[in-house]
């Protein structure tokens, strides 16, 4: 092959493979989940890394023991989160396709959000 051809098509690869991580680094911005428990007391939204953005507590919260409230509301962020990785599995894997690459990026999440 021509040393110049090979250049080309190499930069070429290049070029498609950083438009390729730019996409999956726009869409995984978008990333997020929210999740509301099963009465709708209590909202939770989370950002692509599961970090917490937002909890709305509804006139139906205040009614709980304070005990009760703490236990809905982490559960409704575990779900949020587990909606988010789910979300960022499934954009990681349209980036990367199935295979190694993306076993090392979900390996730290729950199994029931991993394909």
């Amino acid at each position: 092959m021509d040393p110049a051809q090979w250049l080309a098509d190499y930069r070429e690869r290049l070029e498609r493979a950083a438009q390729g991580a730019r996409a999956a680094s726009a869409s995984l911005r978008e990333v997020g989940a929210t999740a509301t428990s099963p009465r709708g007391e209590v909202s939770v939204t989370v950002n692509a890394g599961g970090l917490l953005d937002d909890v709305t507590l509804t006139p139906a919260a205040r009614r709980l023991e304070a005990d009760a409230l703490s236990v809905l509301i982490v559960a409704t962020a575990r779900e949020a989160q587990r909606l988010a990785g789910a979300r960022m599995a499934e954009v990681m894997c349209g980036y990367l396709g199935e295979g190694e690459a993306l076993e090392r990026i979900t390996d730290h999440q729950p199994a029931e959000v991993v394909r």
